[in-house]
């Protein structure tokens, strides 16, 4: 398996590159920032990224950020994020488009290193690897109330014909309303929902996905 990792503690890169090179893995690069992670990605074109959240250039969200682009430029990759924490925003982007060859493990969790590696060959064969408390926290949401609560009745129904696979022109015939109007509606959804655009990812399928996590 040829492999980047993208880790800010250098004890802890210098830790993984040795673990993988003993189990035959090829790491192509180690870095630690997640500037660094995208150029690494575009010059060697690993089989798997292995990358932390939290990473400079602000120690907030940018190796998850990354790991977004990554998915995006590099479909193929596969991505493994290992963390403290759990950044339900991207976390749920990540999962949204297309969950293979995803994985998402929390440090503190991972109680033996051929747990780790067992991930690691499943996110690489293609599959899905997520810690349970992950699942818990993306799928639950925050205590904060239901934000589709702030929908209106009509833009409630607008989505729930999304969420049937309908156009915006289906929509606006099955609601008897012009298809402008289903624009508007759809519009509102996403402002709701605090659906930002973002280059490479359907609003709609996140609005969707919201709609039937609820």
């Amino acid at each position: 398996m040829r492999l980047v990792l993208a880790e800010d503690s250098t004890l802890l890169r210098e830790g993984l590159t040795r673990l993988l090179a003993e189990e035959d893995h090829e790491v192509l690069a180690g870095v630690g920032t997640a500037h660094e992670l995208v150029e690494a990605v575009e010059r060697a074109r690993p089989d798997v990224v292995v990358t932390d959240v939290r990473m400079p250039p602000t120690h907030t969200d940018d190796g998850l950020r990354a790991a977004l682009e990554i998915r995006r430029r590099w479909p193929d990759t596969g991505v493994l994020v290992l963390s403290q924490y759990v950044e339900r925003r991207y976390a749920s982007r990540l999962l949204a488009d297309r969950p293979e060859g995803v994985g998402y493990l929390l440090k503190d969790r991972v109680a033996q290193v051929d747990d780790f590696l067992d991930a690691l060959d499943r996110v690489a064969a293609g599959g899905t690897a997520l810690d349970p408390e992950v699942v818990r926290q993306v799928v639950a949401g925050s205590d904060r109330p239901d934000p589709l609560g702030r929908l209106t009745p009509r833009e409630r129904d607008v989505l729930h014909e999304m969420a049937q696979g309908h156009t915006n022109l289906a929509i606006a015939q099955r609601l008897h309303v012009s298809q402008s109007a289903v624009e508007k509606h759809v519009n509102a959804i996403f402002d709701r929902l605090d659906l930002a655009h973002t280059a490479g990812y359907s609003r709609r399928i996140l609005a969707v996905l919201r709609y039937l996590g609820t």
